[in-house]
């Protein structure tokens, strides 16, 4: 199933960029068709990173208590955003630990 409009708190992977193949948390949504992002290690949410709706592969998966917080205007630590990213942007590292 594939998600058509961005929703704060999505999870989204990167298509095009020097940033390809990497997973973002939508923090918030401009009007113009661009998302900011962030992952909690590089991109904080301090200074989130400006990306194109276009150039994103909108996942249905959401970090429900994250996207409630950023809503609600409560604050939000990078440690928790990078927590809820842990599983998609790891696992081709762990399969190379397993494997050797």
């Amino acid at each position: 199933m594939k998600v058509k409009e961005p929703q704060v708190g999505g999870i989204c992977r990167s298509r095009q960029g020097r940033d390809k193949d990497r997973y973002y948390l939508i923090k918030s949504i401009n009007g113009d068709g661009t998302v900011m992002l962030v992952d909690g290690n590089f991109k904080r949410l301090a200074a989130p990173k400006r990306k194109n709706v276009k150039h994103l592969i909108l996942l249905p998966d959401r970090a429900e208590t994250i996207a409630e917080k950023l809503i609600e205007g409560k604050q939000v630590f990078d440690t928790e955003v990078f927590s809820a990213l842990k599983a998609y942007n790891t696992p081709q590292q762990e399969n190379e630990v397993n494997n050797v």
